[in-house]
C-alpha cells in the first residue's frame, strides 16, 4: 500500500509499533486511522539511523500520543531519500506541512525534524 502526499508515493502506512531499524533517509509521517482514513499528524525528515527508539524518544512523541488516543492507532510512512541532504529533505517537509498542517508540526515552526 501507498499513500500519494503532493505528487510522492509514501510507502505504507504501518501500525509505528511494527516498524524497526535500520531506516535510510527518508521523509516520513505519523498518522492517525479513523475508519478507513489517515490523517497526518506529523512530518519529519531522518537521516540514517539504528535507534530502536527513534521515534519513541522524539519531542513530538506525546502530541503523536495525543490526537492519535493511543500508540496502538498511529502509523508511520515513509518516503526514502537514499544519499539525500538534510536541507532537500527539509524543503520537502515544508512543502508539506505547508500543505496540511499537521498538527504536531503546528505546535512548533522552528523544528527541523531529525537528522
Amino acid at each position: 500500500m501507498t499513500l500519494q502526499i503532493l505528487s510522492y508515493e509514501f510507502l505504507g502506512p504501518i501500525p509505528l509499533s511494527k516498524w524497526g531499524p535500520p531506516m535510510d533517509e527518508v521523509l516520513y509521517l505519523l498518522l492517525k486511522r479513523s475508519k478507513d482514513t489517515f490523517e497526518i499528524l506529523y512530518v519529519g525528515q531522518s537521516g540514517k539511523t539504528t535507534e530502536a527508539d527513534f521515534f519513541t524518544k522524539n519531542e513530538h512523541f506525546k502530541c503523536w500520543i495525543q490526537n492519535a488516543g493511543s500508540e496502538s492507532n498511529l502509523y508511520l510512512s515513509i518516503y526514502p531519500m537514499w544519499n539525500s541532504e538534510p536541507e532537500k529533505r527539509e524543503r520537502l517537509v515544508n512543502k508539506i506541512v505547508s500543505k496540511y498542517a499537521p498538527i504536531c508540526n503546528e505546535k512548533n515552526k522552528t523544528d527541523s525534524g531529525e537528522s
